[in-house]
């Protein structure tokens, strides 16, 4: 017993320095850049700042483009808002009809769930289809493609988690003249939580990270998300790499924050349906 808790302590004590190795080493890169001078941060070195800028460097990102960062942080707040409502949403619906419902499109269905998660965004052929809806460049066309490409992986969470919920409870509300929209919202919704808060969480710091889609389905200065705006900085200053890094460091701290606070309900949300079901 004793050498059991003595290995156990070990193997914990490498996971904590592995994980600090992983995650701290490259926020104190990022730190260490961000507080250094122009010439000081070219050689991209692992080194104490011989001269720490840390707070000009911030005025400097802060005041670039005539205030890009600010719109940026806006552009990405209400990306991230619209579209994690939405796939919060859609996602318990379809959820809770797959669970609760048997037919024969049930395994079609699942399919296209499942190969939402394998198949590659095409992005050609959706830059046409927001352009003949006449949503491309626009901020609810880029609201649905984020909606879009959230659902497959929380109509999953939430369809596993409805499997633990007893069905009994649709059969009461039902007696008791609930229809099924006062059902869905006032009976089943709320024990939803872990996997809402979950699916929260995930989707927005997916949807605030994403690069790629606004990218291509969101151009423009005005359009501008917190990951384009590396694009765009970096583009324009290539020697400039203190405050390319301080633009990181920024746009790094509202996902690490959403983890740290909210890491116990993720594994919680993650794992409800796979320990009861």
């Amino acid at each position: 017993m004793k050498r059991q808790h003595t290995r156990a302590w070990i193997v914990g004590v490498i996971a904590i320095v592995v994980s600090a190795v992983v995650f701290l080493v490259p926020l104190v890169f990022v730190i260490l850049q961000a507080s250094k001078s122009p010439e000081d941060a070219s050689s991209l070195g692992f080194t104490w700042p011989k001269e720490w800028q840390f707070f000009p460097n911030l005025v400097a990102v802060l005041q670039s483009g005539d205030g890009l960062i600010w719109r940026a942080f806006v552009n990405s707040a209400v990306l991230t808002i619209c579209s994690v409502a939405l796939v919060v949403v859609l996602a318990a619906m379809a959820g809770y009809v797959l669970a609760r419902k048997r037919s024969k499109w049930g395994p079609v269905v699942n399919f296209f769930v499942l190969a939402g998660l394998i198949v590659p965004p095409a992005v050609v052929p959706t830059i046409w289809v927001l352009q003949a809806v006449g949503l491309f460049k626009t901020m609810p066309g880029m609201i649905l493609i984020e909606t879009t490409f959230g659902l497959s992986f929380s109509i999953l969470l939430f369809r596993a988690f409805f499997n633990t919920v007893p069905r009994e409870l649709d059969e009461a509300a039902v007696l008791d003249g609930a229809g099924r929209i006062r059902l869905f919202f006032q009976v089943i919704l709320p024990l939803l939580r872990p996997v809402i808060v979950t699916v929260i969480v995930v989707q927005s710091v997916f949807i605030f990270n994403d690069f790629q889609g606004p990218l291509y389905f969101l151009p423009g200065a005005d359009n501008a998300t917190v990951q384009t705006t590396l694009y765009t900085f970096s583009g324009q200053n290539l020697s400039f790499y203190n405050l390319l890094f301080m633009d990181i460091l920024l746009i790094t701290i509202p996902p690490l924050v959403a983890y740290i606070f909210f890491n116990r309900q993720i594994v919680a949300g993650i794992t409800s349906g796979a320990v009861k079901g």
